[in-house]
């Protein structure tokens, strides 16, 4: 089976055509079943792809020269949908022209236009944002919410945990991902209403499946405890996800530029990295952020990737890897199954009412 092609926002992101090409041309060259479609600046892009002749040839070029702010609202970011590099990339997989689409600019927009263009799945109430983090252990986790909606009811959450389950399943391998709660303690008596009904109903669902359910309910954990790699999916509203999500990648840059600090204050600790350098390139890799690049939109119809602004060339090549291994695995089946499953009492509204629904987080991270 072909994969279906790419569309690529090459406008987006802090460097935009020059990096997501060269992004772009990486994936191409490790995976020479990729096809792309290329929107933004003709001219550019064809400039770009002048030393990336084997993308040239998998590639089609869609014209357009109007580019999202990265610190437009989304409100108005949505208003241009059909004049952008952004709308059109997210247009293109709306009527067919491409099965999934990556970009690098605006969360808040892309959001946005993605949830317009491809509504959500049947079945699910908000599309969450969702990353992989790195763990001490030999495989990523998944965590979601990151800034897609502030706040979620138990309902959201037990959908977040399907969803989150199913992007697990895909680019981890699990067969049954173990998933559990952000809360402020593993007691079963703490945290919000929502968080422990949430936890309730996956409690139910888990033992009343008789194995069927393609996860694994493991209770709470708490925000130290992410990146042990004692669990596979991270399960939480928008506004604590994205906090965290901004703790551990500020924690990491910390420690980063305290062993730089460290090894370059006297001629001895200089002599000490040169012996410790092949660990710290080791954690230096590990904690970059562009080996874990390529967050993903959960519960829309349509694959949409969001990569991080800033990123490199072999960032944006994995957010690609990543939007192809979701292609090829049926991300959107595999969560309709999970949602199937489950069941319909564990997605009943519950008595507080729907999640308020607030504007996207402009500027999650992803």
């Amino acid at each position: 089976m072909s994969l279906p092609r790419i569309a690529i926002d090459a406008m987006g992101g802090d460097e935009g055509v020059r990096v997501m090409v060269e992004g772009a041309a990486l994936a191409r060259r490790r995976h020479e079943d990729f096809q792309f479609l290329l929107v933004g600046d003709q001219a550019r892009i064809e400039a770009a792809l002048e030393a990336h002749p084997a993308l040239r040839s998998a590639s089609e070029i869609l014209h357009c020269d109007d580019v999202i702010g990265g610190d437009e609202l989304p409100s108005r970011a949505i208003r241009r949908a059909k004049t952008t590099s952004m709308g059109l990339a997210v247009n293109a997989v709306k009527v067919g022209d491409a099965g999934a689409a990556v970009s690098a600019g605006n969360t808040g927009a892309l959001m946005a236009m993605s949830k317009l263009a491809l509504r959500t799945m049947p079945g699910i109430g908000r599309p969450a944002l969702a990353a992989l983090l790195p763990t001490l252990e030999d495989h990523d986790v998944v965590m979601l919410d990151l800034g897609a909606n502030t706040e979620a009811n138990a309902r959201n959450l037990v959908q977040y945990a399907v969803m989150g389950a199913a992007y697990s399943r895909i680019v981890n391998g699990f067969e049954r991902p173990k998933v559990r709660l952000l809360n402020i303690g593993t007691e079963e008596i703490k945290g919000t209403d929502a968080l422990r009904d949430a936890a309730a109903r996956l409690q139910e669902a888990s033992e009343a499946s008789d194995g069927g359910l393609a996860l694994q309910f493991d209770g709470f954990v708490e925000s130290d405890k992410i990146n042990r790699g004692e669990t596979h999916v991270v399960v939480t509203d928008g506004f604590s996800g994205n906090i965290a999500l901004k703790a551990i990648e500020g924690s990491a840059r910390f420690v980063t530029d305290l062993l730089r600090n460290a090894f370059t204050s006297s001629l001895r600790s200089k002599i000490g990295f040169l012996v410790s350098r092949p660990a710290t390139e080791l954690l230096r890799h590990h904690l970059d952020p562009n080996n874990h690049n390529g967050a993903v939109f959960l519960g829309l119809n349509g694959v949409v990737v969001k990569s991080h602004g800033s990123a490199n060339a072999a960032g944006v090549a994995n957010a690609v890897a990543v939007t192809a291994s979701l292609l090829k695995n049926n991300l959107t089946q595999r969560i309709s199954q999970g949602l199937a499953e489950l069941g319909e009492d564990a997605l009943k509204e519950n008595g507080n009412g729907a999640a308020k629904v607030e504007k996207p987080d402009s500027e999650a991270p992803a």
